[in-house]
């Protein structure tokens, strides 16, 4: 039997830019690339319908440009040390090649399959390719510890230099081929949303189809508007807008269909041939793919960095327990439209713009309902296409003003916000159709309108549509003492852990120290 590389996709499913698949066919007789579904992660994992239908997307399209290279993608069900001896075995395995993956879940699983790759004889070879950079390199260079700062970050960044360029796209085998089997549909397909437990009408509208056909499309067309994207400034850009105002590539880097760097070179390109001025980071589009780039070191190089326990990056702030608020806000049902519209939104389409996240993750934990950013972070998580682990974690810290950022007298107003960009409120008649005849007026602020208005537009407060959870000027101020007081005691929290080690230091040094003898 001829020896056999396999590719593991995990992320990273693309052809362009993927250097790990690249180095599988450098030397084989038989190449098999493959994805491995595990049964425990369709249960037990927060994710929703739309990102499990965006994934089965994008395995689809990488099994169809597989099969234009004569070859074909083997999705194999089960679990990856359950899944690898057999196939090892099996198909007379010698290397197995992947894209390295920074998340404390995948360097487990990772470091067991390196493991049983090497008593079962067979060569493992990873490579970069899902960040810019080197991520446990940029550590390394930073004395072992990650820039807690954006612009200690570029500083860094600065220091070391560009990030590699990307790869040239699989176009061939390369001498390699494909064993398939006449029955290769019936034991390793691409399953459909049915066999995943989740049926067609639990998902939203297909806004954002899944794979790498899609994301170079999309990256080509956003490109191809020059002045657009040199004058990008995240900031200013529309969280309410009936269209999205920026790229929407989040959820392709996300699951790897396009390859950041391809995505930041091809930038590069543009700016340096327009002939006007650019924006710079970190409101640029390259300053979007650089915080991507912040939060991956960051996340990587901190413990419990999904957590307000032991992540030392976090304020310990006493957050209430309140599952009444959670889910008001989660289902939508807070009683202020701009908040509810936006979650109506994220629910049924997996997406929402920046701004949009900071308006509900403010208003959910510091700004009106002082609930926990792990909460929301969890329904981030489950509802969104671009969730990523260290991107989400990072930005829910952020918006709560746990870490990175910490003007938390700086709230976003539920009623103002939304109403500066949209005064029509066109945003919340399309996502809350209860109040699409609500006066431009009252549409912010619904239970402001008188009772004969409400019954006239078959919308009555607090029967048609919630009323408000809370009064939000009540809820700020009150939130405000509270974030006042917790960060005066993480402050002496943080000195008497200073003094304490100060001591210990001391203690410890004249232990060590020689002592003097008398004359």
């Amino acid at each position: 039997m001829k020896e056999t590389s396999v590719h593991w996709f995990r992320k990273g499913l693309r052809l362009h830019d993927n250097p790990a698949l690249m180095k599988t066919l450098e030397k084989c007789g038989n190449f098999r690339p493959i994805f491995i579904l595990d049964p425990w992660f369709v249960k037990n994992m927060h994710v929703g319908p739309n990102r499990w239908r965006f994934l089965l997307q994008s395995l689809k399209d990488l099994d169809n440009s597989l099969n234009k290279l004569h070859s074909r993608l083997f999705v194999i069900r089960g679990k990856p040390l359950e899944v690898f001896p057999k196939i090892f075995q099996q198909w007379n395995v010698k290397t197995l090649t992947y894209e390295v993956d920074t998340e404390p879940y995948a360097i487990e699983r990772d470091e067991k399959v390196d493991q049983l790759a090497k008593r079962m004889g067979v060569t493992v070879k990873k490579e970069v390719s899902h960040t810019l950079y080197d991520i446990e390199r940029l550590v390394m260079k930073n004395n072992g510890s990650a820039p807690h700062t954006y612009q200690a970050m570029l500083t860094m960044l600065k220091k070391i230099g560009p990030p590699p360029k990307p790869v040239a796209s699989l176009d061939s085998l390369k001498g390699c081929s494909t064993p398939v089997e006449e029955n290769h549909d019936e034991k390793y397909n691409v399953p459909d949303l049915k066999e995943l437990g989740i049926h067609e009408s639990d998902c939203g509208p297909n806004l954002y189809s899944g794979g790498e056909t899609e994301a170079l499309r999309i990256m080509n067309e956003k490109l191809s508007n020059k002045s657009w994207v040199c004058k990008f400034e995240k900031p200013k850009t529309q969280p309410n807008s009936l269209e999205p105002s920026t790229t929407v590539l989040s959820p392709y880097l996300k699951f790897g269909c396009l390859s950041v760097r391809t995505f930041y070179y091809r930038l590069l390109d543009v700016y340096n041939k327009y002939t006007g001025n650019c924006t710079k980071p970190p409101v640029s589009l390259e300053g979007q793919l650089l915080w991507r780039e912040f939060f991956y070191t960051v996340g990587y190089a901190t413990p419990n960095f999904d957590q307000m326990k032991g992540n030392p990056l976090c304020k310990q702030i006493p957050w209430s327990n309140n599952p009444e608020f959670l889910e008001a806000w989660t289902k939508a049902q807070t009683g202020f439209p701009f908040i509810d519209a936006i979650m109506t939104q994220l629910r049924q389409e997996g997406w929402i713009h920046h701004l949009a996240r900071h308006a509900v993750a403010c208003f959910l934990t510091r700004g009106d309902l002082w609930v926990s950013w792990e909460h929301g972070m969890k329904v981030f998580e489950e509802f969104l296409l671009d969730a990523d682990w260290s991107l989400n974690a990072g930005n829910w810290m952020w918006l709560s003003a746990s870490a990175f950022f910490h003007q938390y007298f700086r709230v976003y107003s539920p009623v103002a916000f939304g109403k500066s960009m949209d005064k029509n409120g066109d945003y919340i008649r399309k996502y809350l159709p209860v109040l699409k005849k609500m006066p431009s007026e009252y549409i912010y602020e619904p239970w402001k309108a008188p009772l004969k208005v409400q019954q006239q537009i078959g919308c009555v407060i607090g029967k048609d549509y919630p009323k408000p959870i809370v009064d939000h000027d009540e809820a700020r101020k009150s939130n405000l003492e509270k974030m006042n007081k917790a960060y005066k005691e993480n402050k002496t929290s943080n000195e008497q852990k200073t003094t304490n080690k100060r001591s210990s230091e001391e203690t410890v040094s004249s232990l060590l120290s020689p002592k003097k003898t008398k004359s």
